[in-house]
């Protein structure tokens, strides 16, 4: 019903910004959330940012707040992270996520492939 694809990561040094994207695709007006993750060895699965499609709020997780910022563009489709001051730490696989409700139940359905980011000290 919805796709999503990633693109943007790669490496970069400690300190450093990188912007990752999401496009998405289908049935796009069934989603009430877009959001983003990352997966990593060492912390298994993050939440990271969200944004509830109905008025724009935004929400992040306590490891990248300050650092990580949500934004979208409608016209595209488009959902991006812009990643600041970028720590080893943050080196995982990040992936986009958007969220379903049904029923009352809410569910982060659809997922991207993720995109691979590495931060080096």
């Amino acid at each position: 019903q919805v796709q999503l694809v990633e693109s943007g990561g790669g490496l970069v040094q400690a300190g450093g910004s990188l912007r990752l994207s999401c496009v998405a695709s289908g049935r796009t007006l069934s989603s009430d959330a877009m959001g983003w993750f990352r997966q990593s060895p060492a912390n298994g699965r993050e939440f990271i940012a969200s944004m509830l499609l109905s008025d724009g709020q935004t929400y992040y997780g306590d490891s990248v707040k300050g650092r990580f910022i949500l934004s979208t563009d409608n016209a595209k489709n488009t959902v991006y992270l812009q990643m600041n001051s970028l720590k080893p730490e943050d080196t995982a696989t990040y992936y986009c996520a958007a969220r379903s409700r049904m029923g009352g139940v809410v569910e982060w359905k659809y997922w991207g492939q993720g995109t691979q980011v590495t931060v080096s000290q």
